[in-house]
């Protein structure tokens, strides 16, 4: 069953300490996805509030954010992002639900496996 980490951050009311944030977190992305048994290591931003970032880690099974937390990198994180926040993380933890023994596959419709633009995306819609 694939587990799944989903992590809101709230960043200080400063451009400087939200670009940080920001550029920390698309390195850490770069560095957790390529973790054994890690199926998706997401950033996001907020589209309407740019001091709120969301991580959504999706790990093969739960035994698997062992890899993720035995990465030197985690040393690193913590003590770089807690000063850049306005407050506690706030993490959640779940088991993603399937119709099928084989979880780890994902689940989207056809005209979602290439690559769109958003103008792409809502040209129809216009």
């Amino acid at each position: 069953m694939v587990y799944t980490i989903v992590v809101h951050l709230y960043a200080k009311d400063n451009e400087e300490d939200i670009s940080k944030l920001k550029a920390k977190l698309v390195e850490a992305s770069g560095v957790y996805s390529k973790d054994k048994e890690t199926l998706g290591w997401h950033v996001m931003q907020d589209v309407s509030d740019a001091r709120k970032f969301t991580i959504v880690e999706r790990y093969l099974q739960e035994s698997s954010q062992s890899y993720h937390l035995n990465n030197p990198y985690w040393q690193t994180f913590d003590p770089y992002v807690n000063p850049l926040l306005d407050k506690p993380m706030d993490l959640h933890r779940f088991n993603e639900l399937s119709q099928s023994a084989t979880a780890a596959s994902s689940h989207y419709h056809e005209d979602a496996a290439k690559d769109t633009t958003v103008g792409e995306m809502y040209e129809e819609a216009v």
